[in-house]
């Protein structure tokens, strides 16, 4: 990994598992871009973390908009010129979601523009910025639901949570992380999976037995791989996850 100072942008990030990514990128001395929807809420998030003494800019980023992501990119390019880390951690669930038979339509594509399709445009996006850097770093931010594997395990102990947009929005990303990682393998630029975790975020009413800290430690530390680091992985703090 490169010895100068990161610019590392965070998607979805003004608060839960995102903020906290921003937080401790920002302590390596990093510049981080903090990726928002909502300005009011984008500006006062970036305001705590340079509060507390950290390089950080709010970026207004909607990744279903995708004007928004193209001017995002463009900012980027004209202020920065590069970019060093892409942490895809926006996601969404709704309530609407559930097991197939029930699932609504609309929930499940409201679901995957953000979750997939949004993670996808955005690194769209980034990558001729991410191409500049000397060791760049995608982190798509999954999680244990997205498992093939994992679902269909009726010993699993999420075995009976079946929500199918969330789940396959999921196990869609981690095939970008594939794909992707595969079509850059002869660059420098890794792309992982990270599974935070059941981590106690306004995303699931705060039921996650896991602290937000704990939830970000896994996308934190493949953001943050040294050269000889994993690529096309999927992965929490406790290892590999099966795809």
């Amino acid at each position: 990994m490169q010895n100068s100072p990161r610019i590392a942008l965070i998607t979805g990030a003004n608060k839960g598992i995102g903020f906290e990514i921003c937080r401790q990128i920002g302590r390596t001395g990093a510049t981080v871009l903090l990726g928002a929807r909502k300005p009011a809420a984008g500006e006062k998030a970036a305001a705590m973390l340079v509060a507390e003494g950290l390089i950080v800019r709010f970026i207004g980023l909607d990744v279903d908009d995708r004007p928004s992501v193209s001017a995002a990119a463009d900012l980027i390019a004209a202020e920065y010129g590069s970019l060093d880390v892409l942490v895809n951690n926006a996601g969404i669930t709704d309530a609407a979601d559930g097991p197939p038979s029930r699932a609504s339509l609309d929930a499940v594509e409201r679901i995957f523009r953000t979750n997939f399709l949004g993670a996808l445009a955005v690194t769209q996006a980034m990558l001729p910025l991410l191409r500049r850097s000397q060791a760049a770093r995608i982190v798509n931010v999954s999680s244990g639901l997205g498992s093939l594997t994992l679902n269909g395990d009726p010993g699993h102990s999420f075995a009976a949570t079946k929500l199918i947009g969330y789940s396959a929005s999921k196990a869609a990303l981690n095939m970008l992380t594939v794909q992707l990682a595969y079509e850059l393998r002869d660059t420098a630029i890794k792309v992982n999976s990270a599974d935070p975790g059941f981590t106690a975020t306004d995303l699931n009413g705060h039921r996650g037995h896991q602290t937000i800290p704990e939830g970000a430690a896994e996308a934190i530390r493949l953001a943050m791989l040294p050269d000889d680091g994993p690529d096309g992985g999927y992965s929490s703090t406790e290892g590999t996850v099966p795809w």
